[in-house]
């Protein structure tokens, strides 16, 4: 199985503890999420953080509804937290969350490794492309959401 990575980093000047507790919150997810992904958490309230959970959610892909299970296998507040794909659009997915104070902030870096039906073309051509466009999405966002308007870059 081909697997592929992508990674992605942001800087926040807010405390990292302020910045995981954001992220701690699974709900959240949706709005970090490009609205052409029809994406919702569909998992009942309340969704307790911690390694085991597991979070059901629903998108279109392309069109296409797709039911996505994730697990958090790692869970180490303020620094790190992992989800990992169980049932979903991928072969693998697995989405490694860090959080580092910096600069009197905090650098949010995302690495995802990650295997598609298809291999390298269908992911050259369609997974790749896609994969760039939600993350840069959530780093627009994360400043939007988190910092009032004056403090944004």
């Amino acid at each position: 199985m081909n697997t592929f990575t992508f990674s992605a980093s942001a800087w926040l000047p807010l405390p990292i503890e302020k910045v995981f507790e954001f992220f701690s919150d699974a709900h959240n997810l949706e709005s970090l999420t490009p609205p052409f992904l029809k994406f919702r958490v569909i998992t009942p309230d309340p969704i307790v953080m911690t390694a085991g959970t597991h979070i059901r959610y629903k998108l279109k892909l392309r069109g296409i509804p797709i039911h996505w299970e994730s697990e958090i296998t790692i869970w180490e507040p303020p620094d790190l937290f992992v989800d990992e794909q169980l049932h979903g659009p991928y072969r693998l997915w697995r989405h490694e969350h860090r959080f580092a104070a910096r600069d009197g902030g905090t650098e949010v870096s995302d690495h995802v490794e990650y295997a598609v039906f298809g291999g390298s073309l269908i992911n050259r051509l369609l997974v790749a492309p896609d994969v760039r466009k939600i993350f840069a999405y959530r780093q627009s966002k994360l400043s939007e959401l988190l910092l009032p308007s004056s403090a944004r870059p």
